[in-house]
């Protein structure tokens, strides 16, 4: 047999797709709110694109409420890296929306944009900061640390605990060990 390629579908995924078998259940109310939920989650992804760009590209965006613009102007005022990689491990590594550290007065800056309608939890910026801390060798204690979350036109600020960054920094360390272990027995 001679199938038909499908070269415009290559990497892409359906939203009724074989692998995501679980929409064979829904009714059509729940297929309805799946979907509107999935179009939020790539208009997330877009927006966050849009902003990465603005950002490398020192655009600033109209001042105003908007959760969006916020982020992109601060983003720019503090000098702030897009969409950067933190690494730890392969068990344990993330990407910032925006993330800066000032060597000069050790200041740790990380701010995140949230797109969604569900509240946002500071603890990822946490998390992030401990990855920060372990891959880059700096003591919590030793830092100053503003965590921000841009969402529904307010901006959450956080300076954490640096007891609390350190024991996420453990727990990190701890967990990959037991993973590693894990991984050795096959």
């Amino acid at each position: 047999m001679n199938f038909n390629r499908h070269f415009e579908i290559a990497g892409k995924h359906a939203f009724l797709s074989a692998s995501k078998y679980h929409w064979v259940n829904y009714d059509p109310e729940k297929l309805k709110s799946v979907y509107w939920n999935y179009r939020a989650a790539e208009r997330g992804t877009e927006l966050h694109d849009f902003a990465r760009r603005c950002i490398e590209l020192g655009i600033r965006l109209p001042k105003s409420k908007n959760s969006l613009n916020q982020f992109v102007n601060d983003a720019i005022g503090f000098r702030m890296a897009p969409e950067q990689p933190l690494y730890f491990s392969d068990n344990c590594f993330g990407t910032t929306d925006a993330i800066s550290f000032e060597e000069k007065t050790n200041t740790l800056r990380i701010h995140d944009l949230k797109t969604g309608e569900i509240p946002a939890n500071l603890k990822q910026l946490e998390i992030y900061a401990a990855i920060f801390c372990l891959e880059y060798k700096k003591h919590p204690q030793e830092l100053t640390i503003e965590l921000r979350i841009y969402q529904s036109g307010e901006v959450q600020k956080h300076v954490p605990d640096p007891m609390d960054i350190q024991q996420i920094m453990n727990l990190i360390v701890q967990f990959d060990r037991i993973i590693e272990k894990e991984k050795l027995k096959g």
